[in-house]
């Protein structure tokens, strides 16, 4: 009983703590002159605030130090500059094989998420009856937990039982070793891939798609445009700011790929995904300076591959309140 009594008075104390702190700062503000709204406002996001730079900026920037170091979690930091990414580079026989597997996922499964989940938004979209109860059904995959889903997709992709080989057996294919031929590693991952269309991004789509003014099709209809033709030039720019941020949300999101190919344990032949080798290096092999340094070379390419997307964006990205120069717009018509 003392015990759990412990635990509880802990618990309490955490949010007693995050009050004085914030009215400390509130004080502080007003000391400083500051508005009062504006010192109210910024006492009340303190617990937000403070969490954020102890849980995220700060190990963020540690992680940036360590990346600089070889360090072993249960020694002393030892700088060596640039040692980690030259390493990484020039000598590290599972960096670049990392690097090429979490890439092709990228390439293959951003088209499949987005336009896989679009076009499940599309069939959705539609006011017949039970569509809700179809809609829940869809949405259920963005609530499952990834290990349960990873356990599911290992059974299916099982080489001697599982009911994928099953079915190719149908067609007389031979049995396929997943996750024991590299080979076959990331097109098991790619279908694995196709799972992700029926959660969020379909019902984030499907709200697009609801706010597109029916207007604009019916114009469009009595002008004689078709059902694809509306689609390409109505449906499509319409959402076109929504399909900007399903696409930036899907790179990252591809590129992070962790908890189910940890699970799935396929050979390493084929290569670590990048989080799987970040893991690998500073939890088990207990580099933790090499594992700082390849997660801010994923970070790098995120962010080079994010900067490009927005980059190319105002080419096909379109704004309801946006006004463009007519002059340098080509083949207005």
């Amino acid at each position: 009983m003392e015990r759990y009594l412990a635990t509880f008075g802990r618990w309490l104390l955490v949010p007693v703590c995050l009050f004085i702190l914030g009215l400390g700062l509130y004080y502080l503000m007003r000391i400083l002159r500051w508005d009062k709204q504006q010192a109210t406002g910024l006492a009340l996001i303190s617990p937000w605030l403070f969490g954020f730079i102890g849980f995220t900026a700060i190990p963020i920037f540690y992680s940036l130090y360590l990346s600089f170091t070889d360090f072993s979690l249960f020694g002393k930091e030892k700088w060596v500059g640039f040692g980690n990414y030259i390493k990484l580079f020039t000598n590290d026989i599972e960096f670049w094989p990392s690097v090429r597997i979490t890439l092709s996922y990228a390439v293959f499964t951003l088209p499949v998420g987005v336009f896989g989940s679009l076009l499940v938004a599309l069939l959705i979209n539609r006011e017949i009856r039970g569509i809700r109860i179809f809609r829940t059904i869809l949405y259920l995959t963005a609530i499952l937990p990834d290990t349960a889903v990873a356990i599911i997709w290992r059974q299916l992709f099982n080489g001697e039982s599982g009911l994928i080989n099953f079915f190719l057996s149908l067609f007389g294919v031979n049995k396929i070793d997943w996750f024991g031929n590299p080979k076959y590693v990331l097109p098991a991952f790619v279908i694995i891939s196709v799972w992700g269309i029926f959660g969020t991004n379909t019902i984030i789509f499907l709200a697009a798609l609801k706010d597109v003014s029916k207007a604009l099709y019916e114009a469009a209809e009595i002008d004689g445009a078709g059902g694809f033709k509306r689609f390409i030039h109505i449906t499509i720019p319409q959402i076109s700011s929504v399909i900007l941020v399903q696409v930036v949300m899907s790179l990252i999101g591809s590129m992070q790929m962790f908890t189910v190919a940890q699970f799935l344990r396929p050979t390493t032949q084929a290569g670590l995904f990048m989080n799987q080798l970040v893991y690998t290096r500073g939890f088990t092999q207990l580099h933790m300076g090499e594992a700082s340094a390849i997660a801010w070379v994923l970070f790098v390419i995120i962010l080079v591959l994010t900067l490009l997307v927005f980059r190319t964006s105002p080419a096909w990205v379109h704004y309801e309140t946006e006004v463009k120069d007519v002059k340098g717009i080509k083949n207005v018509r």
